[in-house]
């Protein structure tokens, strides 16, 4: 039994072999054959998306430009396709697994792809933006130095990176709005590197001559005839100035007892002149707004309120600006030009053009207030200039004259005589006034290189202020310090 057991177990091992041989050449034949049946490499393998916990396949996302298309190539045969909204974009497939997507407008759909088993073989989330392709070229060319990238976000644009000054941001932002039909459809997210600062100094320089001259004279006669008087006078005023310089320098001569003349010589000449200097300084950022004042205000009545109880009336009061100020807008348009926006105002009080106000508050008493004039000196104006380069931003001469002849008709216009009977005011106002403007592009210093108006200035001891008259011992020297004093005896603070 044993020795029939070994024999069956070695034929059914022979039969085995046999098999195999039989298989295995059966299998090559097979392959001679028919190359089609080769067995799969790796690379003929596409990849499948990952399929969710609910066995459903998760959704790529998929970002296309308007009249743009992309190729899917799926992995099983495609049976059916599912189009969210076909207005926004469109899938066409042109072979049993490859497919084409199109992009039609701006907008947001899904697209899903089917196999003959109705299981998704892929889905896709569709972004249709605006074709932005050549507008990154036109950046890309006309802005060199920046790094700007512009995306699409619906029907508007997002600017975002970094632009060499604000000119290269703002050329952005007007090239994205032309695209986009409006400003308003653009976000604007450009950083400017380095941003520069500027400082500008302003010059306002005047000078204002005047020259009065006044001539007058004043005759006064009485003649008696019997018992008959009359009197005669002549007083001629000045109207061209519009107020009389003469008073208190006049020469009076009389001539006879019976009749009596008297004359009277009214003179007068006048000549002044006026400097006004102003040279206020500022700093600003590029493309930020500074403002500067050094001045005041004056109060000036803005009306009255009146209480109907008690019928007692208060003046209220606002008050106006004087002095020199300054308010400019710099940007740096590239390096070492920049363009401002710039306002300056020169202004003082006048009493030239006051006006006086009265209130009555009893019967008796009257409140008074004279409100003065302000002379203003101002410019506005848009400019480029180079950093340190000056420009005399506005600039005005005037030269105003008035003559007034004033006298009795017919008297008056006697060759010589004529002098006697009428007076002469004379007025020449010339003025010259020049505003000058001098930006830099600036940066900051250590403290020690910058200098202060009180820099050497020490006040005087008492010695030197009641001896000498001294106001202070040292000003306007450099660096130099006040020795040190050493003191003797009891000092400081004491308390009994």
């Amino acid at each position: 039994m044993k020795t029939v057991d070994i024999k069956y177990r070695a034929d059914s091992a022979t039969m085995r072999t046999s098999l195999v041989r039989a298989l295995s050449f059966s299998a090559a034949l097979a392959l001679a054959l028919n190359p089609a049946i080769a067995p799969a490499v790796a690379a003929d393998y596409r990849p499948v998306p990952q399929a969710a916990a609910d066995g459903q396949i998760n959704a790529r996302f998929l970002s296309l430009g308007i009249g743009k298309s992309v190729v899917i190539d799926l992995p099983r045969d495609i049976k059916d396709v599912l189009v969210a909204d076909p207005k926004i974009a469109n899938a066409v497939v042109r072979s049993a697994q490859r497919a084409y997507i199109i992009g039609a407008a701006v907008g947001q759909t899904n697209i899903v792809f089917f196999d003959s088993a109705g299981q998704q073989i892929a889905a896709y989330d569709i972004a249709v933006k605006r074709d932005l392709n050549g507008v990154r070229a036109a950046l890309k060319q006309v802005l060199p130095n920046s790094d700007i990238q512009i995306d699409g976000l619906g029907d508007g644009i997002v600017l975002s990176g970094t632009a060499a000054n604000p000119m290269e941001a703002q050329q952005a932002n007007e090239l994205a709005a032309r695209l986009a039909g409006g400003v308003d459809k653009v976000v604007n997210s450009i950083v400017v590197r380095g941003r520069d600062q500027v400082m500008l100094k302003v010059t306002v320089a005047e000078v204002a001559r005047t020259i009065v001259k006044q001539l007058g004279i004043d005759l006064t006669a009485n003649l008696n005839y019997g018992t008959s008087v009359v009197s005669f006078t002549n007083s001629n005023p000045f109207t061209a100035l519009g107020r009389n310089l003469v008073d208190g320098n006049n020469l009076t001569a009389s001539f006879g007892a019976t009749p009596s003349v008297q004359a009277t010589l009214r003179a007068m000449e006048s000549a002044g002149v006026i400097r006004t200097l102003a040279e206020p300084n500022l700093t600003a950022i590029s493309g930020e707004s500074a403002t500067f004042l050094a001045g005041g205000e004056f109060p000036v009545p803005a009306g009255y309120s009146c209480d109907p109880v008690t019928r007692v009336c208060t003046t209220q009061i606002s008050f106006k600006k004087f002095g020199i100020s300054l308010n400019f807008t710099p940007v740096v348009l590239s390096e070492g030009k920049i363009s401002l926006r710039v306002m300056t105002e020169v202004s003082e009080l006048s009493n030239e053009n006051a006006i006086t106000l009265s209130q009555a508050v009893t019967s008796n008493t009257v409140n008074s207030l004279t409100v003065p004039s302000i002379k203003t000196r101002r410019a506005e104006t848009s400019l480029e200039i180079p950093s340190g380069g000056a420009m005399a931003m506005a600039g005005l001469i005037q030269q105003q004259t008035k003559q007034a002849v004033n006298g009795m008709p017919g008297l008056m216009q006697l060759p010589i005589l004529g002098t006697l009977f009428r007076s002469r005011d004379f007025v020449n106002n010339a003025t010259e006034l020049v505003v000058i403007v001098t930006p830099y592009v600036v940066r900051a210093v250590a403290p020690k290189d910058l200098s202060r108006p009180d820099d050497g200035f020490a006040p005087p001891a008492d010695p030197q202020a009641q001896l000498i008259g001294n106001i202070n011992r040292i000003y306007g020297v450099p660096g130099r310090t006040e020795p040190a004093k050493n003191y003797r005896g009891t000092y400081g603070f004491i308390t009994d």
